[in-house]
């Protein structure tokens, strides 16, 4: 087992790895930038070091800065959490090349499945039911549109490249899709350096189901509970719950053979998510996989008593998985959102600043907060928004929603705004307590409430 393990990341993802580490016997190593030197994942860790300066290209994916401290301080390996190098397959052979484990997939792997193109690909190989749509790279606007006929309006052009929604464009009509392709193309080299685009066909009042799976370097598969992402604001996950009511038994056991399948073709090894889109017949079909860790893990630690954290370490550090496919069980509902440094009431613009001071309701049965918020703590504009995570647990979807209502309910950060009364909204929305969303409700449906509501009390105040 490793002595020593540099995270790779800030915020509360950073502290979340630590934790286990610190319950592991390992010792721990923070990165900060400028910026984090007073931030709860450096005050935790065993140590800690700074490689560089606020921005993120200065300090956290600064590749070598981040090689370099892992060196200085005898790291073993290196837990890119999410987001940042995580997906970097560059960074994970850098890792390798100076003799440190990398806790995750493997380089090549990254990069097969970090393209979504070649993602796509391999799952048809492995027989894999895949979304229709182009069969290489788009180029120019001709090809996409000779594709869009094809298949049909609506599409969905994508950056080949990254993800979180940058170069994704959806395509209702003809007319629309040369202007759109251009500006989606442009945005996909501005943010990943590739300009490379594909096409594939909008499905209609879909849910998003994904499954993470993790494997081992001996062949050992193990798929746990699914999880429903299906809420979503500008391609971004609003709400994530696990099991999700619309996977029957026989679905569920459907996705397991085809995660186990998938991963199996691609001789994955360590944790990753296969991401799904499910038709109202249930059918599913592959979109991408995420070779990492993700920010709703906690939904399906919930569900199971699992440390996945833990899991991955162990796998990482050569051993067998610890647990079968039998062992893992569903155990009630889980339920996360997303708490956010945004104005919800002024189209969600970001707040930083100081936070005077912040209550967070930890106790009770069922009760999860994953975060590095405190009093005193700085909002910094460097980075992303999330600045909590609150996750409930109980023996029914119906409880899990009030749980985390009142968990929601008593949060108090004052200093900066938060999305606190955002999610309370969403939580009362009937459509959401009644399982009706699909990928585009809150979208069509609650935006369109939450944004007349807001313009209302705008006209009392004035």
């Amino acid at each position: 087992m490793f002595k020593k393990v540099l995270v790779a990341n800030r915020g509360e993802v950073a502290v979340r790895i630590i934790r286990t580490l610190k319950e592991m016997g390992i010792q721990t190593v923070a990165i900060y930038s400028t910026a984090d030197q007073n931030a709860l994942h450096v005050q935790i860790a065993d140590e800690a070091i700074c490689v560089g300066g606020p921005k993120p290209q200065d300090s956290y994916i600064n590749m070598k800065n981040v090689i370099s401290a892992a060196v200085l301080t005898g790291s073993e390996a290196i837990h890119p959490g999410y987001g940042f190098l995580s997906e970097n397959d560059l960074f994970a052979e850098m890792v390798g090349d100076v003799g440190i484990k990398w806790i995750g997939p493997r380089p090549e792997t990254i990069d097969l499945m970090g393209n979504k193109e070649h993602a796509r690909n391999e799952m048809r190989k492995a027989d894999v039911p895949v979304i229709p749509g182009s069969l290489g790279y788009i180029h120019t606007v001709d090809e996409a549109r000779e594709v869009a006929d094809e298949i049909g309006y609506p599409v969905l052009l994508k950056a080949a490249a990254g993800g979180g929604g940058k170069g994704m464009r959806f395509i209702y009509k003809p007319e629309e899709l040369k202007e759109n392709f251009e500006n989606a193309q442009a945005e996909a080299e501005i943010n990943y350096g590739d300009h490379h685009m594909y096409i594939e066909k909008v499905m209609l009042d879909c849910r998003h189901i994904e499954m993470q799976v993790i494997r081992d370097q001996f062949g050992n598969v193990v798929c746990f509970p699914e999880r429903n992402c299906s809420l979503q604001r500008r391609n971004q996950k609003v709400m994530e719950e696990s099991p999700a009511s619309s996977m029957t038994p026989e679905n569920r056991a459907d996705m397991i053979d085809v995660v186990t399948k998938a991963v199996n073709a691609i001789d994955y090894e360590n944790t990753g998510t296969i991401e799904f889109l499910q038709d109202q017949e249930g059918n599913f079909y592959f979109m991408e996989m995420n070779t990492r860790i993700q920010v709703e893990h906690p939904v399906t630690e919930m569900v199971t008593g699992l440390d996945l954290v833990r899991l991955q370490v162990l796998v990482a550090a050569g051993e067998k998985l610890p647990l079968t496919q039998a062992d893992v069980q569903i155990k009630g509902h889980a339920i996360e959102m997303r708490l956010t440094a945004e104005r919800s009431d002024a189209n969600f613009a970001p707040s930083a600043g100081k936070v005077d001071f912040v209550f967070l309701p930890t106790g009770g049965p069922g009760v999860r907060i994953d975060s590095a918020l405190y009093s005193g703590d700085m909002i910094q504009p460097f980075y992303d928004s999330m600045i909590a995570k609150l996750i409930a647990h109980d023996d029914t979807r119906e409880e899990a929603i009030a749980k985390l209502s009142r968990m929601i309910e008593e949060t108090t950060v004052s200093g900066v705004s938060t999305s606190q009364d955002f999610q309370l909204e969403i939580l009362k929305d009937q459509g959401v307590l009644n399982d009706e969303v699909t990928t585009k409700y809150l979208e069509n449906v609650f935006m369109p409430k939450w944004e007349a509501a807001q313009a209302e009390k705008e006209e009392a105040a004035e």
